[in-house]
């Protein structure tokens, strides 16, 4: 059987820090030991109509597999562990909650993380930035406040690792979650385990490898 297709950036613009959406796919691969190959995309080829008839926003990543075309990280790591034991629960409703903290990193974790970085990125140089700027940041500790008592005493979100973790520890990395890290060590703490993991290593040391080549 031909193992799955990950459409990657052809040059990715993290420097090789395993921040680009396909780190997570990657890393839920490797949890399940599943080989993959790569389609490496430069940003003119993620806007050619070939691409999006995979991808219709333009984006990566992007899953080949079994005549299966997926879009969307969350998408693809759930389906990654519903096609594989071992990223979710076999009782139903374990797995439903281990379900629930994938779309709750995606849905209600990462939208303030990645507002606050475009508002610096982006809108820095906008007259109402830095009046802007506290309010972001105010509602993204709020959310990591939330979040870091609810993983306070606990190794990982449920009982058990999961694909729950996979997404909430990704989306933790973005730079403004990292920033405020050093305020949060119970959430430091939770995803400096995720990175332990050997399979994060590897998925990691996989797209560093294939960054440090291309430079």
């Amino acid at each position: 059987m031909k193992p799955p297709v990950i459409g990657v950036f052809a040059a990715s613009p993290d420097g090789g820090r395993g921040l680009a959406r396909d780190m997570a796919v990657r890393w839920a691969l490797a949890e399940v030991g599943q080989a993959y190959e790569l389609r490496p995309l430069s940003f003119a080829d993620l806007k050619t109509p070939g691409h999006k008839a995979r991808q219709p926003f333009g984006q990566i990543p992007t899953l080949e597999a079994d005549g299966l075309t997926l879009f969307e990280s969350g998408a693809i790591v759930l389906h990654v562990a519903q096609s594989h034991p071992g990223l979710l629960p076999t009782d139903p409703a374990a797995r439903a909650r281990a379900i629930a903290w994938m779309f709750a990193a995606v849905g209600t974790i990462e939208p303030v993380i990645v507002e606050r970085e475009v508002a610096v990125l982006l809108e820095g140089d906008r007259s109402w930035t830095a009046e802007r700027l506290p309010l972001l940041e105010a509602r993204l500790r709020q959310r990591l406040d939330d979040l870091a008592a609810w993983l306070d005493g606990k190794d990982w979100l449920e009982r058990d690792f999961s694909a729950g973790d996979i997404m909430m520890v990704c989306v933790l990395r973005r730079p403004a979650a990292h920033l405020l890290m050093g305020d949060y060590p119970v959430l430091a703490a939770y995803v400096a385990r995720g990175e332990s993991r050997p399979a994060f290593q590897r998925a990691f040391a996989e797209q560093k490898a294939r960054f440090d080549a291309l430079g």
